[in-house]
């Protein structure tokens, strides 16, 4: 025996055939002309596919293990040493490189999955915060009701590819270097699926589906923010072929309110009272989401100052609970006065020694002249 396949493979003589392949394809991508081009490499690369082509036929490698030849019945579509057998499994060589997908594909399903579609719903605060029910006008793909989505006129079928035999792919056979090759691809008749459809349906030309408008019913979940997205799972456009439907997605879109600012779950809103009431106190009607309510006002409130009410804002989305309400106090300082409003003001400034205010200064608030002397001082 001239040669030691199983010594060319680097594999024991009782190797398993998943060894043997395993140890041709890890020999393959290191050898391969593509990888390694000098003609020393080429020789070795040939001998290795020669010992994975015997090792491989269990009727070969028996009479490899027996002392014989096993290309001596190889015939003129053979090849000795260094060539590739008529027949040889070249998809091996794919598989070394490629892995499974160089494998034979098989025809090809014409049902697909269908496109995802998106929807923008506007939703007033209320609507948002506590959740709605919107009846929706969509615009998509349904099945066709003439073919049920076979794609086929009334009464007749897809039929067999006269090409492909229905395998969905062709194969040819070429000589090269290396001897004979398979190649496959999609047939070109029937594009991959196998079937062809000779008299499609005049109601959706062979697609299966058709263009329509569904109305439909959906709930917003009490919550929900501006630019949040709702999936709707198998409410998008059907497939081809009749395929299975992909999702709708519904984007949220949250109307400015005139009063409310949303920020997360909590609103805040800003409340203008006279400095009178801010002096003296005062009850106070504001609105909210549920309703007016009534708050106290203590004497003597500030510019600033909030007041929050507890509870009163956005549901929590998926969870109990609310925010809250922040009221923001403004105090508005009138800007004109009459001849007894301001008699009576400055009495009152009289009263309370503010003739000539002393006009502090509150931290981080000095005037030019005290923050130039503190950097002169070194402060």
């Amino acid at each position: 025996m001239s040669r030691d396949y199983y010594a060319i493979l680097g594999v024991r003589r009782d190797a398993s055939p998943e060894e043997i392949k395993k140890a041709y394809r890890r020999l393959a991508r290191e050898l391969h002309p593509d990888v390694n081009p000098d003609p020393e490499t080429q020789e070795r690369f040939k001998e290795v596919t020669q010992a994975y082509e015997v090792l491989s036929d269990p009727e070969k490698r028996q009479l490899h293990d027996l002392g014989g030849d096993p290309f001596a019945t190889a015939g003129t579509g053979g090849a000795g040493p260094g060539g590739f057998a008529a027949g040889f499994p070249f998809s091996d060589i794919m598989d070394a490189f490629f892995g499974a997908a160089s494998a034979s594909r098989g025809p090809r399903s014409r049902a697909r999955r269908g496109r995802n579609a998106t929807i923008r719903v506007e939703l007033d605060l209320s609507e948002a915060a506590f959740g709605t029910t919107r009846e929706l006008v969509v615009d998509t793909a349904v099945v066709c009701a003439t073919c049920s989505g076979e794609g086929t006129a009334p009464g007749s079928h897809p039929e067999t590819c006269d090409m492909c035999q229905g395998r969905g792919e062709v194969s040819q056979v070429a000589r090269s270097w290396v001897g004979q090759v398979m190649t496959t691809r999609a047939c070109p008749q029937c594009g991959g699926y196998g079937t062809v459809i000779r008299t499609p349906c005049p109601e959706c030309s062979g697609d299966g589906r058709v263009r329509t408008r569904r109305k439909m019913k959906v709930r917003i979940p009490a919550g929900v923010d501006d630019g949040a997205h709702i999936q709707l799972a198998g409410e998008g456009e059907v497939g081809p072929g009749g395929g299975p439907a992909g999702d709708l997605f519904l984007e949220i879109v949250q109307r400015p309110h005139a009063i409310f600012e949303r920020r997360g779950d909590d609103l805040h809103c800003t409340v203008a009272i006279p400095m009178t009431a801010a002096a003296l106190g005062a009850s106070l009607t504001v609105e909210t989401l549920d309703g007016p309510e009534e708050i106290d006002l203590r004497p003597g409130s500030q510019s600033g100052q909030v007041i929050p009410l507890y509870g009163r804002g956005v549901q929590h989305l998926n969870e109990s609970g609310r925010g809250d309400l922040l009221i923001h106090v403004n105090v508005e300082v009138p800007t004109h006065l009459d001849e007894e409003q301001e008699n009576m003001m400055r009495e009152l400034a009289k009263l309370r020694g503010e003739e000539k205010p002393p006009g502090k200064f509150a931290p981080g608030q000095q005037g030019f002249f005290s923050r130039l002397r503190d950097a002169f001082n070194g402060r």
